[in-house]
Formats: structure tokens, sequence, C-alpha cells
């Protein structure tokens, strides 16, 4: 069988299971696992926006948040007073994060990676950014596409177990024809990756406008696995795209990983009647610990 026909048919058994729910209580009110990660494309403040209008749909992200209860929330088209307002409505987080075109001023060009955490779990050894071009210590690079690309990354520490491990958050280029430049910033990540010492584990998330169909995607998961793949369990739906009509048309949105152990994956589908936080839906993802060494 091909790689092609592998993946289709995983896919599809992932569709199948998907079909049937597969666990009685939410996941958000079971005990709370080693480390919860979100991944949110929480769609920029536009104006043109409707119903779904930042101010209005402001509440309900907040409302999500507090339900899933993520030790980290990777984000992606958030603008400096969204983070500002998420931050102040939620306790015990902190955010950072540095604008696309090398500043944090509030423009409505300067999307940010944010990454939110739990202060109460997680405490950050060392933050940084790097941009998606051939000078990615260069604030607002560009080598290639319409606009800087860039990842957000941090060492995070478990407070409670000193547990390490690297955390990368991104987005990566629109157009359909852009798949090319998608290969390119996978493959810039992963070098990345390849630099940071084996025994501690990596967590990348993001909107990476790639279907799992597509190149990057099996660029990506030679090196990490696919949480909505590798995870037991999956709660539904598996497209994460849906442009605030509730009705998702493709998954693009991932959390990859290695040196953990995915337990649970869900496509959180919060809303109220015709307003959704976002024109995404997130993917939340609950991971164990790798086994201590022995003595």
């Amino acid at each position: 069988m091909s790689m092609h026909m592998r993946i289709l048919a995983v896919l599809g058994l992932i569709a199948a299971t998907c079909a049937v729910p597969v666990m009685s209580a939410s996941p958000a009110e079971s005990a709370q696992p080693d480390l919860r990660v979100m991944t949110f494309n929480v769609r920029y403040p536009s104006p043109d926006d409707g119903i779904n209008v930042w101010p209005k749909r402001r509440d309900l992200m907040v409302k999500l948040i507090r339900e899933q209860h993520p030790d980290i929330l990777g984000t992606q088209e958030l603008y400096m007073k969204q983070g500002r307002y998420l931050v102040s409505h939620l306790t015990h987080y902190k955010w950072f994060g540095l604008g696309r075109n090398g500043n944090n001023q509030d423009v409505n060009d300067n999307e940010h990676m944010g990454v939110f955490y739990n202060t109460e779990r997680l405490r950050t050894i060392n933050r940084g950014n790097f941009w998606l071009s051939e000078t990615p210590n260069v604030p607002g690079s560009i080598s290639w596409g319409q606009m800087p690309r860039m990842v957000t990354w941090a060492e995070f520490q478990d407070k409670a177990t000193g547990q390490r491990f690297y955390y990368f958050n991104t987005h990566f280029p629109y157009r359909a024809k852009d798949e090319n430049l998608r290969e390119r910033d996978a493959r810039i990540i992963l070098r990345r990756i390849a630099k940071l010492p084996e025994s501690l584990p990596v967590i990348v998330t993001g909107d990476f406008n790639s279907t799992p169909d597509k190149p990057t995607h099996a660029i990506m998961t030679k090196v990490l696995k696919d949480a909505w793949m590798s995870a037991p369990v999956h709660h539904c739906p598996a497209h994460t795209f849906h442009d605030f009509t509730g009705q998702p048309t493709q998954r693009i949105d991932y959390i990859f990983y290695r040196g953990l152990k995915a337990k649970d994956v869900r496509t959180v589908t919060t809303h109220h009647g015709k307003v959704y936080p976002s024109d995404h839906f997130p993917v939340v993802a609950d991971f164990a610990w790798p086994p201590s060494p022995s003595p």
C-alpha cells in the first residue's frame, strides 16, 4: 500500500471512530492530565464579521478557555488588544509573543503567535521568536510569500514534577498555491527541533493551512506525531475551519509532538446560537509525561 493510501486509510478509520461517542463525560470535566495543550486560531478583530465581531464573541472565547483550562494555549491571528482582554479575564494565565513585523504595536497587520500558559502549573525557562525566512533571527524578515511568518517558542518546566519540554507555536501561509512555502516553513521548524536535546519532549501547535493529505503534513510527521492520529480517544469533528458557519470543511489546525503520550484529543465546538468564538474550532490534546528513567 502506498503512503498516500495508508494516510487515507488512517483518516477513514478516524472518521469512522468519530461517528460514535467514545466517552460519556466531558473531557474538560475529567481529571486534569499531566499536560493539556490547546491550539486556537482566534481570528483577528475584523470589523466585517457581522454578529461575530470581536466584542460579541470575546466573552464566549473566555468561557471556552475556562472550561477547557489548558496548561498551554497557542494562538494564531492574535492581536495585542485580544491578548490583553483574554488574559485579564483568565485567572492564573500569562501570555507572551511578538508581532510578526517584529514589534508589539497594536496595528492592523500585526498578528502575534501569542502563547498563554497556566502559571500555577508551568514556568518558563527560556523563550523567544524566529521567522520563517532565510534569516530567521531577523525580526519581520520575509524571504518568500506575502507577509512575515514566524514561530514563538518556549522552554517550559512543570512546577510539580520538574519535567521540562519545548513548545513551538506558528501560523503558515494560507493560499492554496502556497503549499511549497508551507513545506519550507515546516523544514525550518524541524531543523530547530533537531538541535534540541532528544531527551526532552517537544510540542508544535499551529494553523498550518494544509490538510493531512498534503506534503507539509508528511514532512512534519516524519519527525513528530500528529496528536489527532495517534491519540486513542477522539472527540469530533475532525475538521477545524468552519468560517463562522459551524460546519467545518478542513482539518488545518494541528498539535504535533514527540516524547509524550497522547491520551485524548478533541475539537471544541462551543458556540451561542450563531455566534462562535472564532472561524476555527480549537483543538485540545491531553498528554502524559514520559516514564521516568530507571535508576
